[in-house]
């Protein structure tokens, strides 16, 4: 398995609008990096749901259930899109504060990269935020 966090503005598509959908089609992606990280997702990855912008917190956990096809929002075939379901919401957001003071996510590429809108995380940050999320 393989984990992932990808990142929306809350104001235009929130984990509440999430949840409300059902099943979310993670479009728009235009930067090769993430666009990469969209491809290696497999169904039934987990991936972190980040309010980026408002709150810049892990909000809750989704999983893949539809791995990369064209995206339907371009005529570009270079861009693809994966189909996500909410899995649950955290009981504690996690703040980037909270992620950027624990030395053990220094290396974290939602730390270094901030820009990136899908990450590729490592199974241990994946465990770290899970757990603050229980604190």
């Amino acid at each position: 398995m393989n984990y992932f966090l990808v990142k929306s503005e809350p104001f235009k598509y929130s984990w509440d609008d999430f949840v409300k959908q059902g099943v979310g089609m993670w479009d728009g992606v235009r930067n090769y990096a993430a666009r990469n990280n969209l491809m290696a997702m497999k169904e039934g990855d987990h991936v972190l749901f980040y309010h980026s912008n408002e709150g810049m917190e892990v909000v809750g956990i989704a999983k893949v259930v539809k791995e990369h096809y064209p995206d339907p929002t371009t005529d570009d075939p270079r861009w693809v899109v994966v189909d996500l379901t909410p899995v649950e919401k955290l009981p504690k957001p996690v703040k980037l504060g909270d992620m950027k003071n624990d030395e053990r996510l220094k290396e974290m590429s939602l730390i270094r990269i901030s820009r990136l809108s899908v990450h590729q995380l490592k199974k241990e940050e994946y465990d770290i935020i899970i757990s603050k999320g229980y604190e």
